[in-house]
Formats: structure tokens, sequence, C-alpha cells
């Protein structure tokens, strides 16, 4: 097996297998083989400059949302395929930049480096700040937040691990919202634009294949890890979740399998029982920090503002109000002191 640097790449840049490799199960060969200079120069052709500093290899995932397309129109239908494509595309040639760039180029946690653009880290420090009473112990997503280069950690044990893997494509439906925080590509049902690497969760799932969400959907193509890491993350937060296989026309222009449950059941056979354990760990460490996860102290917040009082007390002074028509007096906060 090739080293991480050269796996990262073959979740989307993938060759034939051999022809002893069962056709359910295709181990394929590394995209890089060594030969780095040749994926730099495929980047740069297509149109991304290669980076000769940290700030500009930063740069790299520090993007601005697609605008939000509505129209079912065929003209814009395809223009919204198009920026599909492209969005695809751009994570691939980043991705591989990153793993053959001079590692000098590369922070030492590259994922500590992004935090402050992530929506989950918004999120919380707006927690943070809401949580005036004390009524959410933030304690430990506070300090996973200290510890986050712990991802980078478990994803490079993956890296290590994962078996190399012709490309295939699924699509995820999670009660219609993007719970996953996937960069947004054309229709919506909200007005939640989401930016390529504006979350933790696409981060990690770049470094597997290419996604992004439209209107009730994820998708995403890469290897078989993904779809794992996406179930693990939806099943830790108990979200109804479905999987489907991507038809190989939903994305064209872009090389996929379309692959039947039974043949992924092949391809995940083929995963190292250690490297699930670690795709497992890492949808754990994500999930903890979600959006959905701060909603629902939010929800607390809010169900503590609306009973801060005693709701009984107060009927009795209106009762008391009904039947004597004088307002009661009503203690006041300093009344038991």
């Amino acid at each position: 097996m090739a080293k991480s640097a050269s796996v990262t790449v073959v979740v989307t840049r993938a060759v034939k297998a051999d022809t002893d490799n069962t056709a359910n199960n295709k181990a394929l060969k590394p995209a890089l083989d060594g030969n780095d200079s040749k994926v730099m120069l495929s980047a740069v052709a297509a149109g991304m400059a290669v980076p000769k500093t940290k700030a500009e290899l930063l740069n790299l995932y520090r993007n601005a949302p697609l605008d939000i397309n509505n129209s079912v129109h065929s003209a814009q239908l395809q223009h919204v395929n198009a920026q599909r494509v492209g969005l695809y595309q751009q994570q691939l040639q980043r991705t591989e930049l990153l793993y053959t760039v001079s590692p000098t180029l590369r922070p030492t946690y590259l994922v500590q480096a992004l935090k402050p653009q992530f929506l989950e880290f918004e999120h919380y420090k707006m927690v943070q700040t809401l949580d005036q009473r004390g009524i959410v112990d933030l304690t430990t997503m506070t300090h996973m937040w200290q510890q986050l280069h712990i991802v980078d950690d478990l994803i490079a044990d993956i890296m290590r691990l994962m078996p190399a893997q012709e490309p295939v494509g699924w699509q995820l439906t999670s009660v219609n919202k993007n719970h996953l925080k996937l960069p947004t590509v054309g229709r919506l049902r909200d007005d939640e634009a989401i930016a390529d690497q504006a979350s933790l969760n696409s981060y990690v799932l770049g470094h597997f294949g290419v996604m992004s969400y439209t209107y009730d959907r994820a998708y995403f193509i890469g290897h078989v890890l993904g779809y794992l890491f996406c179930c693990y993350y939806l099943a830790h937060l108990s979200i109804a979740y479905g999987v489907t296989p991507l038809p190989a026309d939903t994305v064209a222009d872009y090389d996929y399998v379309a692959l039947e449950t039974a043949k992924m059941v092949r391809l995940l056979q083929g995963v190292d029982v250690h490297c699930k354990r670690r795709i497992y760990q890492l949808a754990v460490f994500c999930a903890r920090l979600s959006s959905y996860k701060l909603d629902k102290h939010v929800e607390q917040m809010l169900i503590t503002e609306v009973n801060e009082f005693d709701k009984k007390q107060q009927i009795a002074h209106l009762e008391t109000l009904l039947q004597q028509g004088v307002m009661p007096d009503i203690p006041t906060p300093y009344d038991n002191d």
C-alpha cells in the first residue's frame, strides 16, 4: 500500500484494477505513484495555482458560497451542473495539492488553522455568549475545540490504513435538511448557502472524496469511508437518514461508479476493522461539535426562559383577581431573602 500522501488522492483519481481483483471489490492503485510533479501539473492546468506559502495554501480552503439558484429552467439546470462539477474538481485539486506540496507549507495541524471559519465553531461561540444564565454545560465542548488537532491525527491514521478503491457515488437524505453542512449548489429549501470548507464535516470528507448539497439531499463521490462517516455521524445524533446509490447520469462529466447495495457491502468488507473504528471515532468527535447538538442547547435555553417563573403561582394570583377584583400582592424576588 502507498504512503498516506498518495492514498488521499485515490478516492477520486484511480486507475483500473488488475484483472485478478473481483468485479465487486476493485482495489485500485493510488493516483500519484510517487510522481508528485504530474499531479501538480494537472492541478495547474485545471486552473489552481500551486501554493508557494502557507497563506496561499490556506486560501485554497477559504471560499465564498455559491449563489442559490432555485430555477428549474433547462439552461439554469445546466449551469448548476457545471457549477457542481467545477466545485468537485476544485475539491479534488486542492486535496491533491495538500498532499504533494512541500511539507514545510502545511501547518502542523491544518484543521486548527481553519477552525475560525467553521460554522460549528461560530455557532459554539454564539451559544457561549447567549448562555448568560449558565444553563448549558459547554465544558466538554470547549475542551474538544481546544483539542481539535485530534481530527487531523485520526485522519492521518485512517489514510494510512484505507484500501485503494475506485470512487463511488451515493446520495443521502436526512429529514430534508443539510445536517452535515456540506457546500450548497443550486436549489435549496431554505436560504442557508454554505461555502466549500465552511464546516468541519466538509473538511473531513474532503480527505475522502468530493461533496455537495442540493435541495433536500447530499451528494458524495469518493471512498467508501466517506459513506461510513456520514452514516456514523447521523446515527450518533439519532437523525433519521437514507442512503441510495448515485445514478451514473446525476453528475455528468465526472467519473464515478454507481454501485448497487450488494457491491457496496463488498467494498466495506475490504476495509480493515481498525480503519472503521477510527472513522467511527472521527464521526462521533464531529457529531459532538455539530450545529445540531448546539441547536439542542439553544432549545434548552429557550425552554428555561419560557419557564422562568412559577406558573401555578401566577394562575392563583389570576384567580384572586377574578374573584375579588383586586390585584393580589405578588412577592418580589427579594421577599424570600
